[in-house]
């Protein structure tokens, strides 16, 4: 998922689908020795990135205020 897809939904569906990512890590966490090493890091870069665009919104909402 790209920075602009993730910009794109509403910071309710961003909640949603940062639940859904922390449940997928906890499952591919529990197959690493299945070699599931990459996934992992990809699903902690989306995670990171939803984290990121929520707190720019989140500061950019107060500096409007």
């Amino acid at each position: 998922m790209k920075v602009t897809e993730i910009k794109k939904i509403n910071k309710a569906e961003r909640e949603k689908k940062l639940k859904e990512l922390k449940m997928e890590l906890i499952k591919s966490k529990g197959n690493t020795g299945k070699g599931g090493s990459s996934r992992i890091k990809e699903i902690k870069k989306i995670i990171a990135r939803i984290h990121t665009i929520n707190t720019l919104e989140d500061k950019e909402v107060l500096n409007n205020k």
